[in-house]
């Protein structure tokens, strides 16, 4: 192609894009940048491959169930071009190590599913002026643009506060169709070979908006807010993001799984409230659990009595908090939250419960 010419492919070649996850999004991305010659291909994941992930994380197969995840990818993206670098960073990102990984990177691409990574990577992005393509998916649809490019806005800009914890599932609690993030993921390694190149017109200043249902796409413009607060330095984003942030009252909500158990042996008189969706209730759930999606239960607050024992559980315990905190406010006394969540459950005393 002229636009790229023998230049373009060396400038690939010298280029650095480091991979913010190794998942859904992450796997399209890191193929197809490979494929594209990018010299040095960085890899950022603490996970491992698993059976359930595999329908969208087209990076790793079936042979390489429990081995990490950037080992899984190393191996893979060697295979496709034995020619570029892959480095490997098995770890969970954090304030204190973010700037230094960061930094010697020509672009960021994020493919990741939490709030507190998301801000972290975006303030990190800023005060290292790196670019950063972005990407989320949920159910059947998906969203993609380019922060912090040549003065442009970034994520603060679009999201200056995080939702209410709970409030928004990951891809493993609400669903996603596992095509969808090969589409995003696709449009995220374009965006990224054209700002290595310099060519076209990137997606910053405007949020791409993917409907898979409808086949449809649209554009909203970004622009950057005068009201963003500038960023100085890096946060605690777990407690930014209001993430295991209880205050004293709040610490007895929190009832273990062990504790939970004990419970149940007992026998007790209980209200076992589950609010996830119905169908990951379907995949699995408690025995005489009934089911309330957290999103309906305001409105379906009178199915339940005020003078209940609740325990309320979800997939990792987070949209239950959410939800017990709803319930103390409306008057329920005698609410408690299973922390860690039916996954957490099922790990430690049910092996035949499906886990996804």
């Amino acid at each position: 192609m002229p636009e790229v010419g023998v230049r373009g492919q060396e400038k690939l070649a010298e280029s650095k894009v480091l991979c913010i996850g190794a998942g859904g999004l992450g796997s399209p991305l890191a193929l197809y940048l490979a494929s594209a010659g990018v010299g040095t291909i960085g890899i950022v994941d603490f996970d491992v491959v698993d059976l359930s992930n595999l329908q969208r994380q087209i990076l790793h197969a079936e042979e390489r169930i429990g081995e990490l995840k950037v080992e899984s990818a190393k191996k893979r993206l060697s295979e496709l071009n034995s020619d570029i670098n892959v480095n490997t960073y098995n770890l969970r990102l954090t304030s204190e190590n973010t700037l230094d990984l960061f930094k010697d990177y020509d672009v960021i691409v994020d493919g990741t599913d939490n709030f507190p990574t998301r801000y972290l990577v975006n303030d990190a992005c800023v005060l290292l002026d790196k670019p950063n393509v972005y990407g989320s998916i949920f159910r059947f649809e998906g969203q993609a643009t380019v922060f912090n490019y040549k003065g442009g806005p970034h994520y603060r800009d679009l999201y200056p506060e995080p939702p209410p914890p709970g409030m928004v599932p990951s891809c493993a609690e609400g669903g996603v169709l596992g095509i969808l993030p090969g589409i995003i993921g696709v449009i995220q390694a374009t965006e990224t070979v054209k700002i290595l190149l310099e060519i076209g017109q990137t997606l910053s200043g405007r949020l791409l908006l993917y409907d898979s249902l409808k086949m449809s796409f649209r554009e909203i413009k970004l622009r950057k807010s005068p009201d963003t607060p500038k960023i100085t330095g890096l946060i605690d984003y777990e407690e930014f993001c209001g993430i295991n942030a209880l205050d004293d009252d709040e610490n007895e909500l929190e009832m273990s799984v062990d504790i939970f158990k004990d419970i149940l042996d007992s026998k007790p008189n209980i209200t076992l409230l589950d609010v996830r969706e119905p169908g990951e209730y379907e995949i699995c759930n408690l025995k005489d659990s009934r089911l309330i999606p957290l999103g309906d239960l305001t409105s379906r607050v009178h199915e339940l009595d005020t003078a209940d024992d609740i325990v309320v559980y979800c997939h990792h315990g987070m949209r239950s908090l959410q939800a017990a905190r709803i319930l103390l406010g409306m008057g329920y006394k005698k609410v408690r939250n299973l922390a860690g969540g039916i996954d957490a459950w099922a790990a430690k005393f049910d092996d035949t419960m499906p886990r996804y």
